[in-house]
């Protein structure tokens, strides 16, 4: 998938970092395919690895203020990379999916779950 020309700023990739890290560990095992777009992310998000680390020092609640606030095209973005890593390992996991839709209901992209 390519990303279309939208510049991120670094709280916004700090924040799409964070869900990308939660969506990987959702299912509780790495898959080398998921791992491999993560690195493909990198390069066209242009973050470097210690964004992770970074990231993961980010409250939840945070994360999702900062991302609520993008832009709608941000946002479809951000919905098209978690559908990208998520399939990564050749499936979506129930709880992969799980993960997308609190993350997209968080962000106003769904309707929020009771």
């Amino acid at each position: 998938m390519n990303t279309p020309n939208i510049t991120f700023t670094l709280a916004e990739k700090l924040a799409i970092v964070k869900a990308l890290d939660a969506l990987i560990l959702a299912d509780g095992i790495v898959h080398d395919g998921e791992i491999s777009t993560l690195t493909e992310l990198m390069q066209r998000l242009d973050f470097e690895t210690n964004f992770i680390v970074q990231a993961r020092n980010i409250a939840t609640k945070q994360c999702a203020i900062i991302l609520q606030a993008m832009t709608d095209d941000k946002k479809d973005v951000l919905a098209g990379i978690l559908e990208e890593m998520a399939i990564a390992d050749g499936f979506v996991h129930e709880k992969e999916s799980d993960m997308i839709n609190i993350i997209l209901s968080r962000i106003g992209m769904l309707p929020v779950e009771n």
